[in-house]
């Protein structure tokens, strides 16, 4: 019998201090970057998007990967490649943490269109409140003073 799964996540992660230094002319490239990266990790991407001070992503990781693993790969390969490309002239590096998601497959729909409305859905709403909204929802406990470095 073969191995079947259906690992679909949505991945949070924003710029150091939550600076507004993803400027929306090079969001594209670093997306693209970012799709390769999960391409080669055997991940399906569905959608990402983001704005000036963060990124999601939403996929279906592949059951040899780990999510934290995972994300440090693409922040650290992203990072090398926005500094070498300069193409975020003030991008200093990402935050250290994440967020990793999980949903059932039939939310995938809604959750490609939220990460598509970004830029609309952040004239309401902060990215921090944002996230506190994400953990509040998927029952992750914290502390709001470790949330952003």
């Amino acid at each position: 019998m073969g191995s079947y799964n259906q690992n679909l996540y949505q991945i949070v992660f924003g710029t150091k201090h939550r600076r507004k230094t993803l400027e929306a002319n090079n969001r594209p490239e670093l997306y693209k970057y970012i799709a390769g990266i999960l391409a080669k990790k055997k991940c399906h991407l569905y959608q990402i998007g983001g704005i000036e001070d963060h990124v999601h992503i939403v996929t279906h990781i592949h059951p040899t990967v780990a999510l934290a693993f995972l994300v440090k790969d693409i922040k650290i390969a992203s990072n090398e490649y926005i500094k070498s490309k300069n193409l975020f002239p003030a991008f200093d590096s990402w935050q250290i943490g994440y967020g990793g998601f999980t949903y059932a497959i039939e939310a995938k729909k809604n959750l490609i269109r939220y990460v598509q409305n970004q830029v609309e859905h952040h004239r309401k709403k902060t990215f921090k409140d944002e996230y506190i909204e994400l953990l509040i929802e998927h029952e992750v406990e914290f502390d709001e003073k470790y949330l952003f470095d």
